[in-house]
Formats: C-alpha cells, structure tokens, sequence
C-alpha cells in the first residue's frame, strides 16, 4: 500500500509564534520596504513580476492556519498577491482570511513601488532578497537589462533550496543558558492616540557621506550615532516633561544573526539588543551616551552572547508544557509575556537594515529607497532607515497624534551639520 504524500507545511519559527500570537484585529506585526524609481510604475508588467517570482520564493507563498496549539504555514494556491494602487495609511493589519490568505502587499503609486510583508514570515533581510527579486524581473517585463543573478538576487531559473525556509534559530541553538531576561519598565513615550486605524509617517532624507563624516568624525558608526541621537532626543522629551521620577530610556534594536551564524534562510533570524541610560542617575550630554551606544552595540553583538539569547527563546518554543496548552490559552499567555517583555522595558525601536544593494544594471533604475516599521502596539513611534547610494532615509511611524519626537530628532541632525529634507502623510502640523 503506498503511503500518503506528507502535507507541505511547516511550523512557524519562534519569531513567528509570537507575531501570530500578537495578532489582533487592531494589530499586526507589518512592515514595508519601498522603492522610488526613476520612471512610472507600470502595473500590469509589476504583476507578471510578481507572479513570475512568487513561485520561487515558497516561504512568501503560504498562508497561515491555526492547530489546536500551533499555528502554522501551508502553501497558499489562491490566486494572488494582486498589485494594488497605494492607500494613505500603510501597513494596515492583515486578517488572516482576507486577501485569499496572502501574508504580502504589493502597491503602486506614480514611481514607488511597495512590499509590505507579515513579520511571521521573513524579517527584513529574506524580505529585501525576495523584493530585490521582484525589482529585477519587473525591470526586465518594461525592458531593461538586467540579469537574473547578482548581489541580493535569487535565480528565477533555478528551484527553491530547502535551506531557504529552515528554522536557522533551532539550527544553531545551543545548550539552554539562562541570561538575565527581567527588565524594568522604561520611558514609554506614549502619545495621544489617532483614530483606528491612522499611521503617521514622517521621512527624512539626507546625504549618505555627510552622515558617515559626521559619524567617523566621532569615532563611530552611522547605526551607533542615529541610536545615540534617540536615546538622547528621549532622554531630553522625559525631562520635559517633569516626572516625579525619571525612567529608564531604551531602545529595541533588531541585529541580522546572519553574519554570524552563516544561513540562507529567508525566514526570521534576529534577535533585539536593548541599549538603555538611566537619566535618573544624572545629566547625560551627548558626548557620554554616544560613547554609551557605541561600546554598547560593539559588546552586545558577540556571538556567544546572542546564541544564549536565541536558545533561551528556542526552549521556550519546546517547553512540553507550552506545548500541550490549546492555542486560543497560549495566545493571552503570549501576548501577557510580550507586554512584559517585549514592551514595558523598551521607549521605542531603531531598526537599520543597512545599504540597498543591486547589480550595477539596476543602480541609474532607482531613486530612492524607503522603510516603515508598522504600528507599535501603543501610541508610539517606531523608528526605521535604510540607504541607497548616496541617500539615507529615516522614518518615525506611530498611531500617536503628536510628533515631537520626529521633530526632535531631524532638528538634531539638522544642527550637527547635517542637512535633512523631511516629508510627511500627516495631514496638518501639530
């Protein structure tokens, strides 16, 4: 007697398992990568991109299901994703049954084009492979010559590779270490809430060189000094705001594992370091927490360090008892422990993807690129950038009604010689 073919699906990575468990009506784990170019969109031939390259990229093509204590990704054979004209307010949750099940957006408006993808499948390093993909074949359905292979690409031509969709955290998981994981509660910069469901975006561009310049000329890093300069923009709005006592200001910064630990997957492979000052504790110039932010990320990005942190989260995903809990009473349990963990020690996330890059064929084809990290789950901004060529830019995005902290920041770079051009959907000044 033959056996039954095994079902194609997979379980969700422990990122994943917890983007789903978070899911709400209200919420979703969302973000978006954009690219300006320096011609209008066709729709129709972004569309046959889109279809010709979905089929490579399996760990996009999937929709996601519930057990009875896991979710989980099966293949998703429905028509679509369907290139859709932009709205005003991106990254809207994604309800699980709409779109015939899709789990990714495409959007189009005048020059830009737009990838919002559910965090459960791929962080933004496998998300960028797989847009970068999609750019290359829509460059090549209006006619230009680009190549199917090259920095960032995956061949068209050739099938998917199962190392593509493994779960590098269970790969590289170590034995069970326990790092101190409690933290207190920090700043929580909450705003005024806008109305569901409203996310104000705000831009700055600025030159590439003059933000490194700046950088080196301090001794660090474009990622160090951007982190340094929302620690203290924080750091200064608390002050402002006369508590009776001063929190701790920290910051969620996402770090690729990648470069370490060496995996092809497209799928989540990150961990958050939290670089936090304590303003209480005394006056904190500049000066002091950018020598803070710099030893900090150079100390936290070891790799023994980031292996425990990541096999601490991998054994909470096996805990038998874990295990055997329903999923309707896992989800609460999840999202209580997130609340905690995930959102009362942080004031708010940084997160850089670094440069955008292409084959040289691409490079005169785009003007810009653009990033927004969805809503938080409060009233307040999330902080994202990425670069290309000599442009970098930076996005606050948040449901709060006020934009003081966006404000603040740009004035910062705009006053250490750094000029910034900065746009927004917000449809007044406040």
């Amino acid at each position: 007697m033959a056996r039954k073919k095994k079902p194609d699906w997979y379980t969700l990575d422990n990122a994943g398992i917890l983007y789903s468990a978070l899911q709400k009506e209200e919420y979703s784990a969302v973000y978006r990568f954009s690219a300006v170019l320096t011609e209008g969109v066709d729709p129709a031939a972004l569309q046959r991109a889109v279809d010709e390259c979905v089929p490579r990229f399996p760990g996009f093509s999937v929709r996601i299901k519930k057990g009875a204590f896991w979710y989980y990704f099966e293949p998703n054979d429905a028509p679509g994703p369907f290139v859709q004209p932009d709205i005003a307010n991106p990254c809207q949750p994604m309800r699980f049954q709409e779109d015939n099940g899709w789990l990714i957006r495409f959007y189009y408006y005048e020059k830009r084009i737009s990838l919002e993808v559910f965090h459960a499948l791929s962080d933004g390093a496998g998300a960028l492979v797989f847009f970068r993909t999609v750019l290359a074949a829509y460059f090549r359905e209006v006619g230009h010559d680009v190549p199917y292979s090259g920095p960032g690409l995956l061949d068209l031509r050739e099938p998917p590779l199962k190392e593509e969709r493994e779960d590098a955290y269970a790969r590289y998981a170590g034995k069970k270490v326990l790092r101190g994981s409690m933290k207190g509660k920090a700043y929580q910069n909450k705003g005024t809430a806008e109305p569901f469901y409203t996310l104000n975006v705000t831009m700055g561009f600025l030159p590439l060189d003059k933000l490194r310049q700046v950088a080196k000329g301090r001794g660090v890093t474009v990622t160090e000094y951007l982190t340094a300069v929302l620690l203290k923009v924080l750091i200064d709005k608390q002050r402002r705001e006369r508590p009776v006592r001063e929190k701790p200001v920290a910051l969620a910064i996402p770090i690729n594992l990648r470069p370490w630990f060496p995996s092809a997957t497209l799928r989540n492979f990150i961990i958050t370091i939290r670089p936090v000052i304590d303003p209480s504790l005394g006056d904190y110039p500049f000066e002091d927490v950018l020598h803070y932010a710099h030893h900090f990320m150079r100390l936290e990005q070891d790799k023994a360090r980031m292996r425990a942190t990541f096999t601490g989260n991998v054994h909470f995903q096996t805990n038998k008892f874990l295990g055997v809990m329903p999923v309707f009473l896992k989800n609460p349990v999840m999202s209580l422990s997130y609340r905690l963990a995930g959102v009362r020690p942080y004031s708010g996330t940084y997160t850089n993807p670094g440069a955008f890059k292409v084959p040289h064929e691409m490079t005169p084809l785009i003007d810009h690129m653009e990033v927004i990290l969805g809503q938080a789950t409060m009233p307040r901004p999330h902080c994202a950038s990425i670069s290309y060529g000599n442009t970098m830019e930076i996005t606050f995005a948040g449901t709060q009604r006020d934009a003081e902290t966006e404000r603040d920041f740009f004035r910062f770079l705009v006053k250490a010689g750094i000029p910034v051009k900065v746009t927004s959907n917000r449809k007044e000044e406040r």
